[in-house]
């Protein structure tokens, strides 16, 4: 039966003439590919969470510190799993758990550091199973985990072997203009966040200590 779905799968892209997808997990990503990467992983972290409050409240919010379409935690965590944890990959579970400590760690320093920053946070896992100090809890870390196999094993071959297609002059500019409304985002953000009902309202009420005052 398998043998069969394989076979029709074959011959479909080979009537219409169509490359069929590889999901080498081995494969290796030049610096634009990574760029376009990190943006990918940002934009769809940020429709993952965005869908999760219209399916929990019934209601659109621009989740995130940032104003644009991009949470850069997840692409900065996709990107961070294909750099560091590449030497891991032929051990999936193993590579599952390294993912979950991984993300886990980057998400407790950057709540953190919002925190530190801004005396705001952004997401407050205090009431979840198995949380430290309310900035990571297990079935965040096992989401990032399962996450993270899915970029490896999955999305990240699909991706990049799109973009290899992309010619490089083409690659580079597509990255500037990210780098740039990026760039714009975050310098304004660092002064005014992106704060309000549904983005950090869960968490306003929770006493919080001071900001210390920067000399």
């Amino acid at each position: 039966m398998a043998n069969a779905v394989t076979d029709s799968i074959d011959s479909f892209f080979e009537e219409h003439h169509i490359e069929p997808p590889r999901f080498d997990y081995n494969m290796k990503y030049g610096p634009t590919t990574l760029i376009l990467l990190f943006f990918s992983f940002s934009f769809i972290g940020w429709i993952w969470e965005v869908g999760l409050h219209i399916a929990q409240a019934g209601e659109f919010v621009n989740r995130g510190v940032l104003f644009g379409p991009w949470l850069p935690i997840y692409g900065s965590g996709g990107v961070m799993i294909l750099l560091l944890l590449r030497r891991f990959f032929h051990r999936p579970v193993l590579t599952f758990f390294l993912n979950m400590f991984l993300c886990s760690g980057i998400e407790y320093f950057t709540s953190w550091f919002l925190e530190t920053t801004k005396g705001i946070r952004w997401w407050d896992y205090s009431g979840y199973f198995l949380n430290i100090n309310g900035r990571i809890c297990l079935e965040g870390s096992v989401v990032f985990g399962l996450g993270g196999c899915a970029i490896i094993y999955f999305l990240a071959p699909f991706l990049g072997n799109l973009y290899k297609r992309i010619k490089p002059f083409l690659k580079i500019l597509i990255c500037i203009i990210f780098i740039l409304f990026f760039s714009l985002d975050t310098a304004h953000s660092m002064i005014h966040p992106n704060t309000g009902e549904g983005i950090t309202d869960e968490v306003k009420d929770r006493e919080l200590p001071p900001v210390k005052p920067r000399h």
